[in-house]
Protein backbone atom coordinates (compact mmCIF):
# COMPACT_ATOMS: atom_id res chain seq x y z
CA UNK A 1 0.00 0.00 0.00
CA UNK A 2 2.95 2.17 0.35
CA UNK A 3 3.19 4.84 -2.10
CA UNK A 4 0.75 4.35 -4.09
CA UNK A 5 -0.97 7.61 -5.59
CA UNK A 6 -4.28 8.50 -4.13
CA UNK A 7 -5.24 8.46 -8.17
CA UNK A 8 -4.37 4.53 -7.89
CA UNK A 9 -8.14 3.36 -6.47
CA UNK A 10 -9.74 4.14 -9.45
CA UNK A 11 -7.54 2.46 -11.99
CA UNK A 12 -9.72 0.08 -13.87
CA UNK A 13 -7.27 -2.69 -15.43
CA UNK A 14 -9.85 -4.67 -16.52
CA UNK A 15 -10.36 -6.25 -12.91
CA UNK A 16 -12.30 -4.46 -9.90
CA UNK A 17 -10.56 -1.11 -9.21
CA UNK A 18 -7.85 -1.37 -6.68
CA UNK A 19 -10.23 0.68 -4.21
CA UNK A 20 -12.37 -1.95 -4.44
CA UNK A 21 -10.01 -4.43 -3.35
CA UNK A 22 -8.66 -2.63 -0.68
CA UNK A 23 -12.50 -2.21 0.85
CA UNK A 24 -12.29 -6.09 0.71
CA UNK A 25 -9.40 -6.67 2.06
CA UNK A 26 -10.52 -4.42 5.53
CA UNK A 27 -13.83 -6.49 4.91
CA UNK A 28 -12.14 -9.43 5.45
CA UNK A 29 -9.97 -8.35 8.51
CA UNK A 30 -13.34 -7.17 9.72
CA UNK A 31 -14.48 -10.60 9.50
CA UNK A 32 -11.94 -12.01 10.59
CA UNK A 33 -12.40 -10.10 14.11
CA UNK A 34 -15.92 -10.94 13.94
CA UNK A 35 -15.30 -14.97 14.06
CA UNK A 36 -12.90 -14.69 16.41
CA UNK A 37 -15.40 -12.88 18.81
CA UNK A 38 -17.96 -15.78 18.01
CA UNK A 39 -19.75 -13.98 15.23
CA UNK A 40 -20.90 -14.55 11.67
CA UNK A 41 -20.51 -10.19 10.93
CA UNK A 42 -20.39 -9.51 7.12
CA UNK A 43 -20.29 -6.20 5.67
CA UNK A 44 -19.49 -5.58 1.63
CA UNK A 45 -18.15 -2.20 1.39
CA UNK A 46 -17.75 -0.12 -1.35
CA UNK A 47 -14.94 1.69 -3.34
CA UNK A 48 -12.26 3.20 -0.91
CA UNK A 49 -10.58 6.15 -1.75
CA UNK A 50 -6.69 5.06 -1.11
CA UNK A 51 -5.55 7.04 2.05
CA UNK A 52 -8.86 6.37 3.77
CA UNK A 53 -9.16 2.38 2.89
CA UNK A 54 -5.44 2.06 4.06
CA UNK A 55 -5.88 3.59 7.54
CA UNK A 56 -9.04 1.24 7.53
CA UNK A 57 -7.14 -1.73 7.09
CA UNK A 58 -4.16 -0.99 9.46
CA UNK A 59 -7.19 0.14 11.93
CA UNK A 60 -8.99 -3.22 11.47
CA UNK A 61 -5.41 -5.87 11.28
CA UNK A 62 -5.04 -3.84 14.51
CA UNK A 63 -8.21 -4.90 16.34
CA UNK A 64 -7.55 -8.03 14.81
CA UNK A 65 -3.98 -8.27 16.52
CA UNK A 66 -5.19 -7.11 19.74
CA UNK A 67 -8.38 -9.52 19.93
CA UNK A 68 -5.93 -12.34 19.23
CA UNK A 69 -2.90 -11.75 21.59
CA UNK A 70 -6.19 -11.33 24.23
CA UNK A 71 -6.44 -13.90 27.34
CA UNK A 72 -9.43 -14.95 25.61
CA UNK A 73 -9.05 -17.65 23.20
CA UNK A 74 -10.80 -16.97 19.99
CA UNK A 75 -14.20 -18.26 19.30
CA UNK A 76 -12.67 -20.19 16.02
CA UNK A 77 -9.33 -21.64 15.51
CA UNK A 78 -5.99 -20.06 14.14
CA UNK A 79 -6.69 -22.57 11.57
CA UNK A 80 -9.76 -21.15 10.22
CA UNK A 81 -8.65 -17.78 10.47
CA UNK A 82 -5.85 -18.42 8.20
CA UNK A 83 -7.74 -20.54 6.16
CA UNK A 84 -10.49 -18.27 5.08
CA UNK A 85 -10.16 -14.38 5.46
CA UNK A 86 -6.42 -13.95 5.96
CA UNK A 87 -5.73 -16.21 2.74
CA UNK A 88 -8.39 -14.48 1.10
CA UNK A 89 -6.71 -10.64 2.08
CA UNK A 90 -3.27 -12.58 0.96
CA UNK A 91 -5.17 -13.33 -2.48
CA UNK A 92 -5.90 -9.70 -2.86
CA UNK A 93 -2.76 -8.07 -1.52
CA UNK A 94 -1.43 -10.23 -4.80
CA UNK A 95 -3.71 -8.85 -6.67
CA UNK A 96 -2.80 -5.02 -5.75
CA UNK A 97 0.66 -5.87 -6.44
CA UNK A 98 0.21 -6.68 -9.80
CA UNK A 99 -2.71 -4.05 -10.53
CA UNK A 100 -0.01 -1.38 -9.54
CA UNK A 101 2.52 -2.60 -12.09
CA UNK A 102 0.25 -2.16 -14.66
CA UNK A 103 -0.72 1.36 -13.47
CA UNK A 104 2.68 2.36 -14.01
CA UNK A 105 2.91 3.05 -10.35
CA UNK A 106 5.06 -0.48 -9.11
CA UNK A 107 5.90 -1.07 -5.73
CA UNK A 108 9.76 -1.77 -4.97
CA UNK A 109 10.24 -5.69 -3.89
CA UNK A 110 11.69 -6.39 -0.55
CA UNK A 111 13.16 -9.63 0.45
CA UNK A 112 10.51 -10.50 3.49
CA UNK A 113 12.76 -13.33 4.61
CA UNK A 114 15.52 -10.53 6.08
CA UNK A 115 12.53 -7.72 6.97
CA UNK A 116 12.41 -6.26 10.36
CA UNK A 117 9.30 -7.75 11.25
CA UNK A 118 8.44 -7.71 14.95
CA UNK A 119 5.21 -9.55 16.55
CA UNK A 120 2.07 -6.99 17.48
CA UNK A 121 3.51 -4.39 15.07
CA UNK A 122 0.39 -4.13 12.37
CA UNK A 123 -0.60 -0.67 12.03
CA UNK A 124 0.91 1.27 9.29
CA UNK A 125 4.50 2.39 11.29
CA UNK A 126 6.65 -0.49 9.75
CA UNK A 127 10.29 -0.50 9.78
CA UNK A 128 12.01 0.51 6.66
CA UNK A 129 12.84 -2.20 3.84
CA UNK A 130 16.18 -3.49 4.27
CA UNK A 131 16.85 -4.58 0.99
CA UNK A 132 14.51 -3.64 -2.14
CA UNK A 133 15.17 -4.94 -5.52
CA UNK A 134 12.94 -4.22 -9.00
Amino acid sequence: MRGAPPEFAQYSGGTRKPGKILAHIGDLMDWALAMANGRKDWHDSQDAEWEAGTARFFAALEALDARLAADEPPAVSAEKLFQGPIADALTHIGQIAMLRRMAGCPMRSENYFIAEVAAGRVGSEQAPPRVEFD
